[in-house]
């Protein structure tokens, strides 16, 4: 089985074992790739949300075999272009020789897109002026994009039609939508990316249900997004699953052959793999291998790395 998981917040300092500020236990992220690797991880992206943070993406990306970066500005980081040193004509240079210098591992323009739930972190017309702008990074480089759309009223969809021959491909990931919102953006030629977010209630269920299996990727959205008990997609968890999840403890009890309790890992990713699996009627083996080629076939087409 290979699967890849499209999207790893791998740069939160949580998997360093630092949570809002303090350390807590030990730099594990050792132990956290291996977990992933383990459950049938062979490659993943890691989300850059920011300048800085599409920075740190790269160097881990250069670090650990496996690991590709996204380049992008998240809509609620927005806010932050105007304030850099450089003004925004910097902060987009420096987005473009990330990727520039970086072509081997850089795989999607993004994280980008518009977020009305939040609001308070940037306003309406910040996001949508710096979206649109990530279409040229998209056009220029030929890169695939990394997609977030949340309650845009239209407006995503919108942007989204109007660029569309701006770049080659893309993944909205995390989806939470509607079915008749899955298949706006099936209309638009996207992908759609599946973690525990998207598998909260009932209705969620139902619209996932809804997306064609050849048109699906998987992730994590780690160290956010794990299947909760509360979810109605714990219910579709096997008890006799083929894969077992590590023990879980509390950050203050911690070791290293364990999980962190509230922080999700790659490694979870089998529990998504199950519930679609589920949801769709197909064995966790068939399902795992479609969406691996969905991936390579979007992301890493131009990537010579063997998985």
């Amino acid at each position: 089985m290979k699967i890849i998981d499209i999207g790893a917040n791998l740069t939160d300092p949580v998997f360093r074992g630092k949570y809002r500020g303090k350390q807590a236990h030990a730099d594990d992220m050792p132990h956290i790739l291996e977990r992933a690797r383990a459950s049938g991880i062979v490659g993943m992206m890691v989300t850059g949300g920011s300048l800085s943070e599409s920075a740190e993406a790269v160097r881990l990306s250069r670090e650990h075999p496996g690991l590709f970066a996204t380049v992008g500005c998240h809509p609620t980081r927005s806010s932050e272009v105007d304030k850099h040193s450089g003004g925004a004509d910097a902060y987009f240079a420096g987005l473009r020789a990330l990727i520039d210098n970086n072509r081997d591992i850089v795989v999607a323009v993004g994280e980008c897109g518009l977020d009305y739930d939040r609001l308070h972190f940037a306003a309406k017309d910040v996001q949508n002026k710096y979206f649109e702008r990530q279409f040229e990074l998209a056009a220029a480089t030929g890169l695939p994009m990394f997609l977030h759309c949340r309650n845009t009223g239209g407006d995503f969809e919108r942007i989204m039609r109007a660029n569309r021959d701006r770049f080659s491909g893309g993944v909205v990931h995390s989806f939470t939508g509607s079915a008749d919102e899955a298949r706006q953006l099936l209309d638009l030629g996207l992908y759609i990316g599946i973690n525990g977010c998207s598998l909260k209630t009932e209705d969620n269920l139902a619209a996932v249900r809804t997306i064609p299996i050849d048109r699906l990727m998987i992730e994590t959205d780690c160290p956010y997004c794990e299947i909760r008990k509360t979810h109605a997609s714990h219910a579709l968890l096997a008890t006799d699953a083929a894969w077992t999840a590590p023990d879980a403890k509390k950050k203050e009890r911690w070791d290293s052959d364990s999980m962190v309790k509230g922080r999700n890992e790659p490694c979870m990713i089998r529990q998504v793999l199950t519930v679609l699996a589920q949801l769709h009627g197909v064995s966790e083996a068939e399902l795992a291998e479609r969406m691996f080629e969905n991936t390579r076939s979007v992301f890493f087409k131009d990537v010579e790395y063997d998985f």
